[in-house]
């Protein structure tokens, strides 16, 4: 890192934000109360709670919220620097599970929706801790004065606290974004108020829903109730169809995208799909699923990769996994509500998408008819790609059934083979194809494009002959066929191929 060189203090000036107007600007940030509430959850989270209670009290103008845990809790020292605006840069290291990136949430999420901001914390073995942002304080003085006591009647709200080793609350007062200045009997705004609890709840069981799930499972309570997670994929349904996932490897870290095709209506519960619909409808609900840490980023979106959310695709969903590494490359927000990817990955990421929307048409018009019967997803493609040390390599798939199938012909073609399959695998032109696609993502064939179908029906039933041969049944040899990579996408092709096999056994 270069020097910097001395200066003296004719050479700069301070310039320290005023402080009535930073505040003020911070709760700018485009937040809304899920996303500010769930911002908090994740500090909870980090701190290794087990428990998060969120109380909602209306009182008119006077309502409040607290967010309660059992976490490790903060020392007076720590929760000074955790209240302090910028309390971590995003340039530094962080522990791989940490959920937190710019050191703001906690306060720009509070400031969000709220003018006081009250955190209470025990550390195991030390006495509680008070610390207080009161906004309009703040404009009164122009000054950076963090308050050390709770506001006068507030004590009462942080007593859940003095029956704990540990953990840490979180009091929002003066909620104007929420409750303004309506008069306790307001009912309009109470039912507003009641609302906004009921997509709270729903917004913590989509975001958390991995953590809610585990087998010791984090426990959020809503006013006294359980919040149930709420799983986009429907994996446990037999109908839910799990495309093969496949790895790639970004500046030396791996992620990975898993595509679920989810049942059409008829193949499952009524109220299992009611729900399935998620907060906003199976339509707005279609798309990639982003989830750093286990904790979901975004719920449904296309990425800006130029698909548009259509009725026939609305069972298409894709989950991404990435670590906390990865934040830079994704864009990933203050608000942790959205991502976009890399230049790198959208080809693939488009590819995946075409791939994935495409399924989930055929089950939209089959009406849930089962398209392809995979015996294993490992047949359904010729090539893998591979991470060693970082870095991406190809492989043909050994256990395609045909690769398969050929290897073993004969010891001294299986020698030659190899040796032409591995010549194969080591010259793929992937910098060539990496720049063609993403310089021209629309110009590259389709495979067997403008094939004579003819030609093609041949090349299935010489696939067919080696699937009976290895003693695969008609109906298996059918299904694997539909899932093959790229048959898949002629099946009128395959059933001919087979009636012509059927027609000649007859003879």
């Amino acid at each position: 890192m270069p020097s910097v060189k001395r200066q003296t203090q004719e050479d700069y000036d301070i310039a320290e934000p005023r402080a009535s107007a930073m505040i003020e600007s911070l709760r700018a940030f485009g937040y809304n109360i899920q996303t500010a509430i769930a911002d908090l959850i994740d500090n909870s989270i980090s701190a290794e709670a087990k428990n998060v209670w969120l109380t909602f009290f209306w009182d008119g103008s006077d309502s409040y919220m607290s967010i309660r845990d059992d976490g490790r809790g903060m020392t007076e020292e720590e929760l000074v620097n955790a209240m302090r605006p910028g309390s971590q840069s995003p340039l530094e290291q962080r522990n791989p599970n940490d959920l937190g990136r710019f050191g703001l949430g906690l306060k720009t999420a509070s400031f969000s929706q709220c003018r006081r901001l009250t955190v209470a914390s025990r550390h195991k073995g030390c006495e509680v801790a008070i610390r207080r942002w009161d906004l309009d304080y703040v404009n009164q003085t122009d000054q950076w004065r963090l308050l050390r006591s709770a506001a006068k009647g507030s004590d009462g709200r942080l007593t859940g606290l003095k029956e704990m080793a540990k953990g840490t609350i979180v009091l929002w007062e003066c909620m104007d974004r929420m409750v303004g200045d309506a008069r306790t009997d307001d009912r309009r705004a109470q039912e507003h108020f009641l609302d906004t609890v009921e997509k709270i709840e729903n917004h913590l069981a989509m975001v958390f829903h991995r953590f809610l799930e585990k087998r010791s499972p984090l426990k959020i309570w809503l006013n006294d109730s359980c919040v149930e997670p709420w799983n986009p994929f429907l994996a446990d349904e037999k109908a839910t169809q799990m495309l093969p996932e496949e790895k790639f490897c970004v500046g030396g870290e791996n992620l990975i995208v898993q595509p679920y095709v989810l049942p059409h209506h008829s193949k499952i519960d009524s109220n299992k799909y009611a729900r399935a619909a998620g907060i906003k409808g199976w339509n707005a609900h279609q798309g990639f699923y982003v989830y750093r840490n286990e904790r979901l980023l975004v719920a449904g979106d296309w990425l800006g990769l130029e698909f548009k959310k259509e009725e026939h695709c609305k069972l298409a969903r894709i989950q991404v996994d990435l670590p906390n590494s990865m934040d830079s490359d994704w864009n990933i927000d203050v608000k942790k509500s959205g991502a976009r990817p890399p230049a790198s990955l959208k080809a693939d990421l488009r590819r995946i998408a075409g791939l994935t929307r495409k399924k989930a048409t055929e089950i939209y018009r089959h009406r849930g008819k089962a398209i392809a019967r995979q015996v294993s997803a490992s047949y359904s493609y010729l090539w893998e790609q591979k991470v060693k040390h970082g870095k991406t390599f190809y492989r043909l798939n050994r256990k395609h059934p045909l690769v398969e199938a050929v290897l073993s012909e004969g010891e001294n073609l299986t020698l030659k083979l190899k040796a032409l399959l591995r010549l194969v695998e080591e010259t793929v032109p992937v910098p060539l194809i990496t720049l063609n696609s993403t310089e021209h993502p629309y110009s590259q064939t389709q495979p067997f494009e403008g094939v004579h179908a003819e030609e093609l029906i041949g090349i299935i039933s010489e696939v067919l002959d080696t699937l009976l041969k290895n003693g695969w049944t008609i109906e298996e040899s059918k299904g694997c066929l539909s899932g093959m990579e790229p048959f898949q996408k002629h099946e009128d092709l395959i059933v001919v191929a087979l009636e012509r096999y059927q027609n000649q056994e007859d003879r």
